[in-house]
């Protein structure tokens, strides 16, 4: 059986985007992952503004979004 990621700020359980953008705008190489409304509130942005860039890599090929 595989663990639930949670999110290391909230501890919401995590899908494949909010791992991607985690490692998108932090680290390719973290272990600790953020939910989306946690990595918008730390970096002063709206939600719908990094799903919006979430969108835009997925569209552009980004294998972090596959």
């Amino acid at each position: 059986m595989t663990e639930t990621v949670r999110c290391a700020r909230c501890g919401a359980p995590l899908g494949k985007d909010d791992v991607a953008m985690t490692r998108k705008m932090i680290n390719r190489g973290t272990d600790t992952f953020f939910c989306v409304p946690c990595l918008a509130d730390h970096f002063e942005l709206t939600e719908e503004v990094l799903r919006e860039k979430i969108r835009e890599f997925k569209a552009m090929g980004c294998t972090l979004f596959s």
